[in-house]
């Protein structure tokens, strides 16, 4: 009797074939470079928060005076240190200008917080996101470079 035991090529093949499948549909599923977008979006929201909240904060303490760069013009927010001299719009349709917010660390933050993406190219000193007042005097604190088609916008 000569009796061999273990699989054949066939079903090895088959059940690495079905794996394969099943490993697929569970990567579209979780679809991670979605679930990154989104974990780098709620970073955003999070950013533009904390920046508002400490223009308020920095305001409610000077007697309603936001810092000087905030105005109408909407700018780009700049890198702690940088005082904004070699600011400049990283793609068209950004502020020209930057604002130095450089007031509100140490008291309000820590540091200013940059896009989890990493700075945009084009200037080294954008933290990614930008500042404006209205005539309302209401300030709006927005991050363009959202992924998913996201608006992340914050205004008070």
């Amino acid at each position: 009797m000569n009796t061999r035991r273990g699989f054949t090529l066939i079903e090895l093949l088959l059940v690495i074939g079905i794996i394969a499948i099943l490993a697929s549909i569970v990567i579209v599923a979780i679809n991670p470079t979605k679930q990154l977008a989104d974990a780098r979006n709620a970073q955003r929201r999070s950013d533009v928060n904390t920046i508002l909240n400490a223009a308020y904060q920095y305001a409610i303490d000077n007697n309603g005076t936001l810092p000087a760069c905030i105005d109408t013009t909407a700018k780009g927010v700049c890198t702690g240190g940088s005082n904004c001299t070699g600011y400049t719009a990283p793609t068209s349709g950004l502020p020209v200008a930057g604002c130095d917010l450089d007031a509100l660390t140490g008291s309000y933050l820590v540091n200013l917080p940059t896009d989890p993406s990493g700075t945009p190219t084009g200037s080294v000193e954008y933290t990614g996101y930008d500042i404006v007042r209205d005539t309302n005097k209401r300030v709006t604190v927005t991050a363009p470079f959202a992924e998913n088609g996201a608006t992340i916008s914050v205004t008070r």
